[in-house]
């Protein structure tokens, strides 16, 4: 086996929607620079990113209950929601701003409109969602959001979860209209369609095996060619680790500091899939529901039409379940290869914390499907188990890491772990993730270009026109990003018929 010694610019490992995100950025800003991707399947898109492994919403913090918390003085805790809608909204600028520029093409083909809505049922739960209503809608960011506690009202927006349903305590939604449903798996397609016509080298079967840190500060990546079985060594000044769930470990094989008393702990899911059309067409909405105790943010369940392959699907989920493999097509040896001496007491402290969280996740893998379906019909009444299958979703690594709230903290949120100098970067967590990709990748560089930010800001502004601005101190530049990205992307139709600049309360 003979082994090839290449050199580049940058390394991206992991074909999912972060990587292609980075890469199409940096192209954007640094059109020369030698760009090489490596993955380990034979497409892009193929793990998390792809449409059957996520929920394909488009986070805004429109309809997350989990994105707003009740304080102790009984009031709504909004600025999570914020930050995240925020986000979301610069997503929405660079995919306008690539569509605007034909570097991809036919949006429809990874996003569309589609409203979002919160569903509870029971006193306690009514009363705040109506002051989480009250709070989001004195905010400009989510203008247009509607409230009832009006059965008559609640036929009209959700008719396949009212129908057959008993009354016997109160129930309330919010709907708000300018959501989205997003295909990430379609998305990671375009852009690396996009990449690979700007020459950039996109690698599939490569498994990176290894990396380490060469003499004159640059990163040697040992690479295995899975068709060939050859070994190939590739040098480059920055790599960026966007494997998903496989991120950790190839984080721990740097030997950076940054990697030390960091450890993952995964979480698996499934969705029921309905097979039957008739229910599939009495729903048009992602309507998301308040998470049961003991159970992780990420099995919030929740109702969602979907489009994927220009089809409309109805999905529920996702039930939460166990597997030690940190991928969906990973090894059943990842967790326990995850565990080095020096993150050993930070998983002991995490697994000795999360006992509920555990027990509730055994409970969850036990489930037969007409115990699911029975979960199911919390929202849907009138389920029928031969309507719907079970599909296994992606795999999640929850980050474990040691903070001031104590040893083996569990992080449930998207992390970027850098050297201090900036060489290497790695994603970890999990939600809200691809909807907030380019977020994430602009902090990934900022921490690791800082060199260079002065000269490319002008390029990100021109990119993300709200770029370094606090929207939520901007209706009028709110009202401007929605209904430019609305019409570029072809969302108009779901807009607020009339917006209103206000000043927040």
């Amino acid at each position: 086996m003979s082994n090839r010694q290449t050199r580049t610019d940058v390394i991206l490992i992991g074909a999912g929607i972060m990587s292609a995100t980075l890469g199409t950025l940096l192209k954007e800003l640094v059109p020369d620079w030698k760009i090489t991707v490596f993955e380990k399947l034979a497409n892009a898109g193929e793990e998390s990113s792809n449409e059957w492994n996520n929920a394909g919403t488009g986070h805004a913090a429109l309809c997350e209950l989990n994105y707003t918390s009740e304080k102790s003085d009984g009031s709504i805790d909004i600025s999570k929601a914020i930050k995240i809608n925020e986000q979301f909204q610069i997503s929405m600028q660079f995919w306008s701003y690539l569509v605007n520029r034909n570097l991809i093409r036919n949006p429809q083909d990874f996003i569309m409109p589609l409203p979002h809505m919160s569903f509870v049922q029971g006193e306690k739960n009514v009363t705040f969602l109506k002051k989480r209503f009250e709070a989001l809608s004195n905010n400009p960011l989510f203008q247009g959001m509607e409230f009832s506690d009006d059965p008559e009202k609640l036929k009209e927006w959700i008719p396949v979860i009212m129908n057959g349903r008993t009354l016997k305590e109160p129930i309330a939604a919010t709907k708000i209209d300018s959501g989205t449903d997003v295909n990430f798996g379609a998305l990671t397609c375009m852009l690396f369609d996009h990449l690979k016509s700007q020459n950039v080298e996109i690698n599939y079967k490569h498994s990176v095996e290894d990396i380490k840190r060469t003499s004159d500060g640059s990163w040697e990546v040992k690479v295995h060619d899975i068709d060939s079985g050859k070994i190939e060594y590739h040098t480059a000044k920055f790599v960026f680790i966007g494997g998903g769930g496989g991120s950790l470990s190839l984080l721990q094989k740097t030997g950076i500091p940054e990697s030390k008393h960091i450890g993952g702990f995964p979480v698996s899911g499934l969705f029921l899939v309905c097979n039957n059309p008739e229910v599939v067409a009495q729903h048009h909405a992602k309507v998301y529901g308040k998470a049961k105790v003991g159970a992780p943010p990420m099995s919030v369940p929740h109702l969602d039409t979907r489009f994927i392959d220009n089809k409309k699907s109805l999905l529920f989920g996702p039930f939460a379940g166990f597997s030690p493999k940190f991928l969906k097509m990973g090894s059943n040896m990842d967790l326990l290869g995850s565990i080095k001496p020096n993150n050993l007491i930070t998983m002991l402290a995490a697994g000795a914390k999360n006992v509920p969280l555990t027990k509730y996740l055994i409970e969850q893998v036990m489930l037969s499907k007409e115990q699911r379906i029975e979960e199911l019909r919390e929202f849907i009444p009138n389920a029928k188990s031969e309507d719907w299958d079970i599909v296994v979703a992606g795999q999640r690594v929850q980050v474990i890491k040691d903070t001031a709230a104590g040893k083996g903290t569990l992080q449930f949120g998207t992390e970027v772990i850098s050297a201090a100098d900036g060489s290497i970067a790695a994603l970890l967590g999990a939600s809200p993730g691809a909807s907030t990709a380019i977020s994430v990748m602009l902090e990934v560089i900022k921490k690791c270009f800082p060199q260079h930010m002065q000269e490319w800001e002008p390029k990100i502004k021109e990119m993300i026109p709200s770029y370094g601005v606090s929207l939520v101190e901007k209706p009028e530049l709110i009202h401007e990003i929605h209904t430019s990205t609305a019409r570029t992307l072809g969302l108009s139709e779901n807009l607020p018929s009339q917006i209103t600049c206000q000043s927040v309360s």
